[in-house]
């Protein structure tokens, strides 16, 4: 079967080569010059247990298998990656109250090793943290997210998939039995295809307005959702990572590590209407307090503005936060087509299960 996938981000790139390992002929546009220019290319690099998600829903069920097979690919391919562990500290009852019931759905969501422990007991494994309480997950990591989409673009072009670069979908139609695909940039034309994947990212919906016929009702709203980050001038003070209770939109300002040992605090949560990579220094303000709630030590003026992403969401503020959509046949009527919508966090952690799941939808 001839495959096209749109968009070579971390899950179009994990789409192709699951679909080029079941022997399919893959081809992956993408509008940009090279792979992971638009979400997955600004993350934390969290490899996420599976905490927080509601029972059942794709974001849990993805987001636990697609973890294991996450650390499974990466001992198999040589992908840097470690099995850091996370810390989810409270700093008051409520927030107690709060991580207790975050460790229940975890555990209800199949994720191994959680354990409740005490201020003293986090202070023993980090020494500046100051909580009364912590979750702490074995089982969270982090990876090197670069190093994992190059290994998956290898396999695919191993299996012989290809990905157009400064490629743009201007139009897609079905014409039984083949979707017709119009395309711009350097390699415009037309081509036919038994199957097509959406895996845009932020442009999926309108993408998705792109394709004749289909429902216009079945095109959810996207809403954006920026997330800032700041380095940390000094030598780090955690060796896990450290995550607050949950804020509205997100997983609150958080410590991250990459594999070289270097901290940075994030993401916050701004709501934004146009897709904008600006970071407002002044945010920093709000950082100070509220890392400070449970690192009381961080020094003033040692925040740097760093990089920030746009998460691509179904949901605005005060709303409950979106299941993942993956839209195939059974959802819109139409043949061997998957769009993939409000694919955010834990995306990269669910990657390869979501790949599985789309690519069983094509058959």
């Amino acid at each position: 079967m001839q495959v096209l996938v749109i968009g070579a981000g971390v899950i179009g790139l994990a789409v192709a080569r699951n679909a080029a390992l079941a022997g399919h002929d893959v081809t992956v546009a993408e509008k940009t010059g090279g792979i992971a220019n638009g979400v997955s290319s600004r993350n934390s690099e969290v490899v996420h247990a599976g905490l927080y998600y509601p029972t059942d829903s794709l974001r849990a069920r993805h987001c636990v298998r697609g973890r294991r097979m996450l650390y499974e690919f990466c001992a198999s391919h040589g992908v840097g990656h470690r099995k850091c562990g996370k810390l989810v500290v409270a700093t008051d009852q409520a927030e107690l109250a709060k991580v207790e019931t975050i460790k229940q759905q975890g555990e209800t969501n199949g994720v191994e090793g959680l354990e409740l422990i005490g201020g003293n007991a986090a202070r023993a494994l980090e020494a500046e943290l100051s909580c009364i309480g912590a979750l702490l997950s074995p089982e969270s990591g982090i990876v090197d997210s670069h190093g994992y989409m190059r290994a998956l673009w290898g396999e695919l072009e191993d299996r012989g998939g290809m990905i157009a670069f400064e490629t743009t979908v201007e139009r897609i139609s079905y014409k039984a039995p083949h979707w017709r695909v119009h395309f711009g940039g350097r390699d415009a034309g037309i081509l036919d295809f038994d199957a097509v994947v959406n895996a845009a990212g932020l442009g999926a919906q309108a993408l998705a307005r792109r394709i004749d016929g289909y429902p216009t009702e079945k095109v959810p709203r996207l809403v954006l959702a920026k997330g800032n980050y700041f380095s940390y001038a000094g030598r780090p003070v955690f060796s896990r990572l450290v995550y607050p209770t949950p804020v509205d939109g997100g997983l609150g300002v958080h410590v991250t590590l990459d594999l070289a040992g270097r901290m940075r605090f994030g993401p916050d949560v701004e709501w934004i209407t146009e897709e904008s990579y600006a970071i407002d220094s002044s945010r920093a303000d709000a950082f100070y307090a509220r890392i400070r709630s449970y690192w009381p030590g961080l020094p003033p003026d040692s925040l740097v503005p760093d990089y920030c992403g746009i998460r691509p969401k179904l949901t605005g503020p005060g709303e409950p936060a979106a299941d993942f959509m993956i839209a195939g046949p059974p959802a819109h009527g139409m043949p061997r087509l998957v769009n993939l919508f409000g694919i955010e966090s834990p995306g990269l952690t669910a990657s390869l299960s979501i790949a599985a799941a789309v690519v069983k939808e094509l058959s």
